[in-house]
């Protein structure tokens, strides 16, 4: 069994770091403990952990990180030898090991490191490491053969030194050779090949990145803008209608401060998304008056000015000379890498290979990867009612460049564009609908006035309703426009919901419609039932409740075993309360005899092996319940806050269910991962039917 993964190159600037974010993904995916090792550093903290450790909640002290810095390692193998060197690193890293389910090893970077053969070093520490290997060959500005040959050379190289090789990686190769590289490997190497191409946007340093490299003052922007990629450069001197000619989308502006009609240009265009620009900086020290800033920004709100001393020529040549880096603070670029990673990796095949030690374990981060996952294996349309705000924005985002699923976004097009352009986003793909002035409004209405014919709704009057964005997603999913609605950042839930019961309504083995929180503890995730929608369900709504949530706790891969929850275990207690749930549980067995259930029991008998053990010792549910039933919303609600704040606990929901299509409602105060979440959810709810959404 692999318990250590070794990215390693063959020479600088192949951008393996796509390649560590990829791997360290997929090996949270599969376990809970993963540590990381770099054998040797330039200088601490390194900028990769520092991401790993913010990305993926690593706990690993930092001191145990690295092995030896490049001076420290050079010096060693000059006194005492290159065996004395590998034994000092190998005992370094057996303590990280001795920690860990599966450690992700960084191989060295091949950048101005005065180690002798490289790329043996890195051999000979995989094999005493008893790791695999994945080599990565860079290819850019390489023509195909070159790219070609040098990844069977490295191939032979590693296999050669003896390593156990999982798979290459080609990376950053043209996008118009990557195919075509693509299949003159397959089948040649007897491991995998995947070839990834190159992607501007992580080449492109941020504006952040600029500002700090050039000791750049920020005049005006917020953080939002300053994480925007520069795309390109384009240099103001020519007047003002042919600069803006040559404006590209995100790019940066340098210009000289004293241009004040370049700069109020820019962000004019910018403001109108013609095209949305990175931002603008100032060379020679100039800055324009304070009028001219308080015109720029309310032209174009966050976007970036910065001001630099320098003359415009070296300020060019600095500029060319950056490149982007994977960073703690560019998480936007994480999203872009992985997006890549998975896009041309066979990461289910990967996953395979590198065949980590499984965990019985399910944390929430091992959780969110495979709702991640599921959702991208069969790609679905969810429809954002809510395309203005900017939670929604960002989410859209990440989705779209991790290709979890295909998005519509509604709201006024030239308002989502214009805050996209504000926020820095590239929404690609992304559909983009205005309600109001849409063409299906005209359809819309006449279905949905037929859906209310018997409340006296005419064609008319639902003309104007279906202009809410609410009443327009979830027509479009009825209508097979999209698979499924996610809404409520800026709605009441009612407001979101309430089109779903008019239009799409329940299931014909569903009674009502209700909701269940994945409740992501440290080590498991619970299934919470009903917290968000039935105030007080009688018995055979209760049991109804318990049976849909068993399906959609299944559905998310937890194992139902139900417990319904009352203040009483077994049969010490009797009242009209725990009467209700004595009898939903013997309906739910009496309709689902192969469902695992236990009723009434106290929540601590459900969860805590030890109080089952004294409480109810013949139980195959108490003590490792995974789906608990409340008896009504109050206790479920008020439970759920409650775990979720003492405990810490990750709440991933309102998730409904008994719809006959996908329609979910998020808290106002949703947090973009929230959003992610619950889209993904969403998605993989609507994965059921054999046939998607067609396209408009």
């Amino acid at each position: 069994m692999t318990r250590s993964v070794y990215v390693t190159g063959i020479d600088r600037g192949d951008g393996r770091q796509v390649v560590e974010l990829g791997v360290m993904e997929l090996l949270t995916r599969q376990v809970d403990r993963v540590g990381v090792f770099r054998p040797l550093v330039h200088h601490s903290p390194d900028r990769l952990f520092e991401l790993l450790r913010a990305r993926y909640r690593l706990s690993q002290d930092p001191a145990t990180v690295y092995g030896l810095d490049y001076h420290e390692a050079s010096a060693l193998q000059a006194e005492r030898g290159t065996d004395e060197l590998v034994s000092t690193l190998v005992d370094r890293f057996h303590r990280v090991a001795r920690e860990y389910d599966v450690v992700l090893v960084l191989g060295t970077d091949f950048a101005d490191t005065q180690l002798p053969d490289e790329l043996s070093l890195n051999a000979r520490l995989a094999n005493e490491f008893g790791a695999s290997v994945i080599p990565v060959v860079g290819g850019r500005k390489q023509p195909a053969e070159s790219v070609l040959a040098e990844t069977r050379n490295a191939y032979r190289a590693y296999d050669g030194l003896g390593c156990d090789v999982l798979a290459m990686v080609t990376n950053r190769v043209a996008r118009e050779d990557r195919d075509e590289i693509a299949e003159r490997l397959s089948g040649r190497l007897p491991v995998p090949c995947y070839v990834v191409p190159d992607e501007p946007a992580l080449a492109a340093p941020t504006v952040a990145q600029i500002g700090q490299a050039l000791g750049a003052r920020v005049i005006l922007g917020d953080d939002s803008g300053l994480a925007r990629d520069a795309l390109d450069f384009v240099f103001g001197g020519a007047m003002l209608p042919n600069f803006l000619n040559a404006l590209t989308p995100g790019c940066l502006v340098v210009t000289p401060g004293d241009r004040a009609d370049l700069v109020v240009g820019s962000l004019a265009a910018h403001s109108a998304g013609t095209p949305p620009i990175a931002g603008v900086l100032l060379t020679l020290g100039e800055v324009p008056s304070d009028e001219v800033l308080t015109l720029a920004a309310r032209l174009a709100p966050g976007t970036p000015v910065l001001s630099v001393a320098g003359t415009s020529f070296p300020t060019a040549a600095e500029l060319f000379a950056l490149e982007g880096k994977l960073n703690a603070a560019t998480p936007r670029k994480a999203e872009t890498a992985l997006g890549l990673f998975e896009r041309y990796a066979d990461t289910a095949d990967l996953a395979r290979r590198v065949s980590a030690p499984s965990s019985d374990r399910l944390t929430p981060m091992m959780f969110e990867h495979q709702l991640l996952e599921t959702a991208r294996s069969d790609r679905r349309r969810v429809v954002l009612p809510e395309g203005t705000e900017p939670r929604v924005l960002h989410a859209a985002e990440v989705l779209l460049r991790r290709g979890v699923c295909d998005l519509t976004l509604l709201g006024p097009v030239d308002q989502i564009r214009k805050k996209a352009a504000d926020l820095g986003i590239d929404l690609g793909d992304c559909q983009l609908i205005d309600p109001a002035t849409s063409e299906l409004r005209d359809r819309f209405a006449e279905r949905y006035a037929a859906f209310r014919a018997h409340k006296g709704v005419t064609v008319e009057l639902a003309y104007d309703v279906v202009s809410d964005v609410n009443y327009f997603g979830t027509l479009m999913v009825q209508e097979g426009l999209a698979d499924g609605m996610v809404s409520g950042s800026v709605h009441s839930t009612a407001a979101t919901i309430r089109p779903a019961f008019e239009i799409i309504k329940t299931k014909p083995d569903a009674d009502i419609v209700s909701s269940v929180f994945f409740m992501c503890l440290a080590d498991k995730v619970l299934v919470y039932g009903d917290c968000a929608v039935n105030p007080d369900p009688n018995a055979e709504q209760l049991a109804d409740i318990a049976i849909q949530s068993a399906a959609t706790a299944e559905q998310f891969g937890v194992t139902p075993r139900i417990a319904m929850l009352s203040y009483s275990t077994g049969t010490s207690g009797s009242g009209a309360d725990v009467d209700k749930v004595r009898e939903a549980t013997e309906l739910v067995r009496s309709r689902r005899p192969d469902l695992r259930i236990e009723g009434p029991i106290q929540y601590d008998a459900a969860v805590e092996p030890t109080v089952a053990e004294t409480k109810l010792p013949e139980s195959d549910v108490a003590g490792q319940a995974t789906v608990l039933i409340f008896p009504d919303l109050n206790t479920g609600n008020n439970t759920y806050k409650a775990v979720q704040r003492s405990a810490g606990a990750i709440a991933v929901g309102p998730v409904l269910q008994g719809l006959r299509k996908p329609v979910n409602d998020l808290s106002r105060g949703a947090l973009v991962s929230d959003i992610v979440n619950t889209v993904a959810i969403t998605a993989i709810q609507a994965q059921n039917p054999n046939e998607k959404a067609s396209q408009l």
